[in-house]
């Protein structure tokens, strides 16, 4: 699933715009200045990075060079109060991708980063398949012989990391990095729970695989 790195240092708008992202099928991690920006960039790789221009230790395009350094080909929107023609053209030639100013309907920016993540040029990733179930990272949705299933939220987040890795063990840490965001509380026996959870019901479903705890390690998916 699609990670966001949304980069703005008021706290009620950033809590307000990561939840509405997170609605959408994505995992948000926060940062609220230039610094912790990098320090996000350092330690994980993002699919698209939302950047306030006005942060309290500099202005926000000085990024750019450190995301294409970093992460090269992640698409870049600019969220900001700066709205004259001047701001908009500096901030597209300094390397972001698309300009959204605030304040900024959340359909419009949900439709911008669909947009963006669809640019020219990228790749869609593959379906995976294990048994009879199909998972398409594209879409995000699941199949078992043609018929779509529902699932909440993390534990689709879980398939998708377990299918990705089909018959190899998932290491706990890699899991949780998969399913919450940097902000996310996570309580002790979560991940398990909706593993349990994702697991009874693909027996329920008969979709051809099973989930093996690894104890003290992560889990594994393989073909039943």
């Amino acid at each position: 699933m699609t990670r966001i790195l949304l980069i703005e240092d008021e706290p009620e708008m950033a809590k307000l715009v990561a939840g509405n992202i997170a609605k959408g099928g994505f995992l948000v991690d926060r940062a609220g200045s230039c610094e912790e920006a990098r320090l996000s960039l350092e330690v994980a790789r993002y699919g698209l990075v939302l950047l306030d221009r006005r942060l309290p230790d500099g202005d926000g395009l000085s990024l750019l060079a450190v995301v294409r350094a970093r992460q090269p080909g992640t698409p870049v929107i600019l969220l900001t109060a700066l709205d004259q023609l001047d701001d908009k053209v500096h901030g597209l030639d300094a390397g972001a991708d698309d300009y959204l100013t605030k304040p900024f309907f959340n359909d419009e920016l949900m439709a911008r980063i669909r947009a963006a993540l669809r640019r020219p040029g990228a790749e869609p990733a593959a379906a995976q398949m294990c048994g009879r179930l199909r998972f398409d990272p594209g879409s995000r949705e699941a199949w078992i012989d043609g018929q779509p299933l529902a699932f909440k939220r993390r534990e689709l987040l879980v398939l998708e990391a377990l299918i990705r890795r089909a018959g190899r063990v998932v290491q706990r840490d890699a899991l949780i990095d998969a399913v919450y965001g940097m902000d996310d509380e996570v309580q002790p026996k979560a991940l398990d729970s909706h593993v349990s959870r994702l697991r009874k019901r693909l027996t329920e479903l008969e979709a051809g695989v099973v989930i093996h705890p690894v104890r003290n390690v992560g889990y594994l998916m393989r073909q039943a």
